[in-house]
């Protein structure tokens, strides 16, 4: 049992400026360390920390604090922090949550830079535990003495043997350091992805559990550890990311420095929900910034804790694949069946071998094999003397069509399996010219290829007992290729005033953007008289406060003559309560539909751009293709590309090409405003109707949402 903190309080402090920015290594490399109620229970987690802290090759100073003992685990126990003959970095707070605040604040009294607090009792059980949370970041706030936690399982770092914690999964031997780090929110999670890579050969060179994270959080200890020297991927089990600014810095920063990140993601961010009032709304996922933020920047993203340590294997001994063309080497034909179908699900392709490369490959592989992807080398290949199998592997290695390698054995076991396995290792790395990554799927029990995985493993070669996962892996390194991160283009002469307009056909015209001409109308003869000056065919719209999708509540009239305009304006007077007008427009010639949509950025997230297949329909077909804003007319082309129905903007099955240079430049100018107006919440044409090639565009219909002062 702990003792309550002496010698702690707000009087007690003398502390350097909170505003100084965190000296890290006194948190991974400290000095010396205190043990804030430290505990003479040998069999206790929370003995653990001092146990392995004097066993385990930490050359620092290690102090228990207790004030019931004299000396704890063969070393001198004091009564408190300030009875400590040394200035003392990192704190360990072994306390319960009701003396954390006094921890933090007898810790600003030795001038300690961090404590880490294991103690649960806080925002994860109910408002008491919440607001003693906040107490708990205001005084870190106060005082400038960093806070891991609470509720956290704290850290573990190879290169000082730093074992700040009390995690299980750390009892394994942890003698090396492979060069791959983690940071989470989860300790449960946390100590599964230590032990697991412990099992595999992969003593992790860091190790952090963040908690609830009232002070310090995941983006903050990342950034940190992506500048390590010591650390060459990175990991990250991340729950929630409130701060979207902090995330964009953390996934440039790691492209920059070259530091892969590779991260695991659970529930959906908060802070990237926004109003689904419109199409667009309706139809992107909460953690569409998230996804597009890491696409950008070449963040490796995976669904498993099995895909996150394969994902970091991968990229901590292998080259990026250049590109999602896989080759298949199978010993088995149903197994590269298989793997074709579950690479293509991925995202991967499959491309046919060279004819040279097929030929080279047809003087080892037996006649009744496969040549051409999947290569089929079947179990005859290894009843010759020669070794044969890395020869084939080199051969599809070279060739320039693929960009990462997948091996497919069965029952290849024994002494025979870790020839392969060194057959194969020599191929990977002996490749001329251009590296090309591998993985392997063994489908034989561990037991009989453990030798063979082993010398995988050192060689940083993924293996994998499911082609499935194998390929959801691979699929997500090929997605990482990172995009170039494009200014925004020049506006051709057009400017944007300080404020964006509410009325939505005010800001098509700014942004010139097209759209039919339109007249509002109060009352039956406006309407008749709108019409008559229109003339033509005619649309009329009801306007009604928050009435946003105006043809589900029967708002809309199409085909309308000039003489019938007054009769349709009582027709949607019945139909639409509180109606306060009727939109009279000319009715737009004939095209293909597309919606144009933008989000305003919140909570440090960049605002987004998407565009689809419009109509009234759009949430039925969910053709749509997203990017961050704002894009370049050239960008815009390129989304229009991604979308199911680019054919028929193509010009499908012989008909005429539709005027896509028009079309992609309305997409860049409200990629435009959505990035230059921080009070745009949201901009919506939809739909845009695309013309012929040379006929233009128009804008049939607009939605502005203006964001409250109060939202920004």
């Amino acid at each position: 049992m702990t003792d309550t903190v002496s010698g702690a309080g707000p009087g007690h402090l003398d502390r350097a400026d909170p505003g100084e920015p965190t000296d890290w290594d006194r948190v991974f490399r400290p000095r010396a360390v205190a043990l804030l109620g430290a505990t003479g229970r040998a069999d206790a987690p929370m003995a653990r920390p001092l146990s392995w802290l004097t066993g385990r090759g930490y050359a620092g100073n290690v102090y228990p604090i207790n004030p019931k003992y004299a000396e704890l685990g063969g070393v001198p126990c004091y009564p408190s922090l300030e009875a400590v003959p040394e200035p003392i970095d990192l704190v360990l707070a072994l306390v319960p949550a009701a003396q954390t605040v006094d921890a933090v604040y007898a810790a600003a009294t030795v001038g300690a830079a961090a404590v880490v607090v294991f103690a649960s009792g806080f925002a994860e059980i109910g408002p008491a535990g919440a607001a003693l949370q906040r107490r708990l970041a205001e005084v870190a706030r106060q005082t400038g003495v960093r806070v891991l936690g609470p509720n956290c399982q704290g850290i573990f770092y190879a290169p000082s043997r730093l074992f700040a914690t009390f995690s299980g999964a750390a009892e394994r031997p942890l003698t090396g350091s492979c060069g791959i780090a983690y940071v989470g929110q989860s300790g449960a999670v946390g100590g599964s992805v230590l032990d697991l890579a412990a099992e595999r050969g992969l003593d992790l060179t860091a190790w952090v559990s963040t908690g609830n994270q009232a002070d310090v959080d995941l983006t903050e200890i990342a950034r940190h550890l992506i500048r390590d020297p010591e650390v060459s991927v990175l990991t990250c089990y991340a729950e929630s990311i409130a701060d979207g600014a902090a995330y964009q810095r953390l996934a440039a920063e790691a492209a920059a420095t070259g530091t892969a990140l590779v991260v695991l993601r659970s529930g959906r961010s908060a802070a990237g929900r926004r109003a689904a009032i419109s199409h667009t709304g309706a139809m992107l996922g909460d953690d569409t910034a998230f996804i597009l933020v890491s696409r950008r920047y070449g963040v490796v993203l995976v669904e498993d804790v099995e895909d996150l340590l394969a994902a970091a294997t991968a990229l901590r001994g292998q080259p990026r694949p250049a590109g999602n063309r896989i080759a298949a080497v199978s010993t088995s034909g149903g197994a590269g069946i298989l793997a074709a179908d579950h690479c293509e699900n991925h995202g991967l392709t499959l491309p046919e071998l060279a004819p040279e490369t097929q030929r080279q490959l047809a003087q080892l592989v037996p006649d009744f094999g496969a040549l051409a992807n999947p290569v089929d080398v079947t179990a005859q290949l290894f009843n010759r003397e020669e070794r044969a199998f890395g020869t084939v592997c080199s051969i599809v290695t070279a060739d320039p069509s693929v960009d990462a390698l997948l091996v497919l054995l069965t029952m290849v076991t024994g002494e025979m399996a870790a020839d392969l396995a060194e057959d194969l290792v020599e191929a990977v790395s002996s490749t001329t010219g251009r590296q090309v990554p591998c993985s392997v799927v063994w489908l034989a029990g561990q037991d009989q290829t453990h030798k063979a995985r082993a010398i995988l493993a050192a060689a940083g070669i993924p293996v994998f007992s499911s082609i499935s996962v194998a390929a959801r892996v691979a699929g997500a390194l090929a997605a990482a290729q990172g995009e170039p991160n494009y200014p925004a283009s020049a506006r051709d002469g057009w400017a944007l005033p300080a404020d964006p307009p509410a009325d939505g056909w005010a800001l098509l015209d700014i942004l010139a953007v097209p759209h039919p001409e339109t007249r509002l109308a109060g009352t039956p003869e406006q309407a008749a008289s709108a019409g008559a000056e229109l003339g033509g065919q005619l649309v009329l719209k009801a306007v009604a406060p928050g009435l946003e999708h105006k043809s589900d509540a029967g708002g809309v009239h199409l085909g309308v003559s000039a003489d019938r305009a007054a009769a349709v304006f009582g027709e949607l007077a019945a139909a639409v309560p509180r109606l306060t007008g009727v939109l009279v427009q000319r009715m737009a010639a004939p095209g293909l539909e597309l919606l144009v949509g933008a989000s305003g950025g919140r909570d440090g997230w960049p605002p987004l751009l998407t565009v689809g297949l419009g109509g009234t329909a759009a949430e039925v077909h969910r053709d749509v293709a997203s990017a961050l804003a704002p894009v370049t007319q050239e960008q815009g082309r390129e989304l229009l590309r991604e979308l199911r129905c680019w054919p028929l903007l193509a010009g499908h099955r012989g008909a005429p090409a539709l005027d896509v240079d028009a079309a992609a430049g309305a997409i860049a100018r409200v990629s435009q405003a959505i990035a230059h107006w921080p009070d745009l919440a949201e901009l919506e044409i939809n739909p845009l109707i695309v013309g012929p090639a040379g006929e233009g565009v128009a804008a049939v219909d607009v939605l502005v949402n203006i964001r409250r002062t109060e939202e920004l």
